[in-house]
């Protein structure tokens, strides 16, 4: 009996792990599952950006408690506006989009959500810059 647990102990723990051990990663010239793990941390990268400027132009505005609201407000909007573009850029009958888009789904995805969180990023950094109105400002 002792036997047979340590078994199962040992094959739960070995067999366990494997798909951590199997999980992809990145490399741009390699397999499909590696270069979309790339477009995955690209776009993990952007967001991280994204979110590190929003940070700063909180901070930056913090005295300003209306315009807080509103751009609060307009980045809920804009995470909303982004998901729903994305889903139009791969829309597909089936429920599933890899039944429609295959194995570089996950890649055209990730690359189509890290060029608009980088947009996004610039227009933030705009504001972080140049105040509420970066049109207002004269060059």
């Amino acid at each position: 009996m002792f036997r047979y647990q340590i078994t199962v102990i040992f094959s739960l723990l070995l067999f366990g792990s494997l798909p951590l051990a199997m999980a992809a990663q990145c490399n741009p010239s390699g397999s499909q599952p590696e270069m979309n793990q790339c477009a995955l941390e690209d776009f993990e990268k952007a967001d991280k950006a994204l979110n590190q400027v929003w940070q700063q132009l909180l901070t930056k505005e913090k005295a300003n408690p209306a315009y807080i609201k509103k751009l609060r407000a307009a980045q809920r909007v804009w995470i909303s506006f982004r998901d729903a573009e994305v889903a139009a850029m791969f829309a597909c009958e089936d429920s599933n989009p890899r039944w429609c888009w295959g194995s570089m789904y996950p890649l055209l995805y990730h690359i189509a959500l890290s060029e608009l969180t980088e947009a996004r990023t610039q227009r933030l950094k705009l504001y972080l810059q140049d105040g509420q109105n970066p049109a207002a400002v004269s060059e």
